[in-house]
């Protein structure tokens, strides 16, 4: 199946029937990984990274796929491979091509959305639920303040502001372990 088919598979809504084209291309990036130090397993975490790194692309609406499939797995595996293990020269990195300039920034930008979603687990239980009810479902202070049994909306107000202060120190603090 060719490429266009496979985006038009996702325009569509049928993600799994395009994934299952997709995973056509594993053993090429298994044998990339294996090649460069890695092993099966690996390979295959490297590739699952990779297809989510696509998968959050295509639902942005600016984004435009300017290389097959293919070419898009293979380069994004790559610098997640390299990433991992801490293999960039300031010379490969300055003389990346436009394409792999934006394929490495996906890279980078996948790994700050795990650091945010670990940050938000490892909070407790009422600072989850807190920030759930205030950004997912939009709910005012108010309305927080009764379902968590706060006595007043500042009160749900200075939460908030605490979970989000807690938060953000345990993201900075995973950042600076991750680098």
């Amino acid at each position: 199946m060719n490429d266009k088919k496979i985006l038009e598979l996702f325009k569509q809504g049928q993600r799994e029937k395009a994934f299952k084209k997709l995973y056509n291309l594993y053993p090429k990036i298994e044998t990339l990984i294996v090649s460069k130090g890695g092993n099966k397993q690996d390979a295959s975490d490297v590739f699952q990274e990779a297809l989510i790194i696509l998968n959050r692309n295509l639902k942005k609406s600016d984004f435009k796929l300017t290389s097959s499939f293919y070419t898009y797995l293979y380069s994004v595996s790559r610098f997640i491979w390299k990433d991992t293990q801490k293999k960039f020269s300031k010379q490969e990195l300055h003389n990346l091509s436009d394409n792999e300039v934006g394929y490495f920034h996906s890279v980078l930008e996948e790994k700050k959305y795990q650091l945010a979603e670990r940050a938000f687990l490892e909070l407790g239980k009422r600072c989850r639920q807190l920030l759930q009810l205030f950004y997912h479902k939009a709910m005012s202070f108010k309305d927080i303040a009764n379902v968590m049994q706060f006595k007043s909306e500042k009160i749900a107000k200075n939460q908030k502001y605490k979970c989000l202060t807690k938060a953000k120190d345990i993201y900075r603090t995973s950042n600076s372990i991750q680098s």
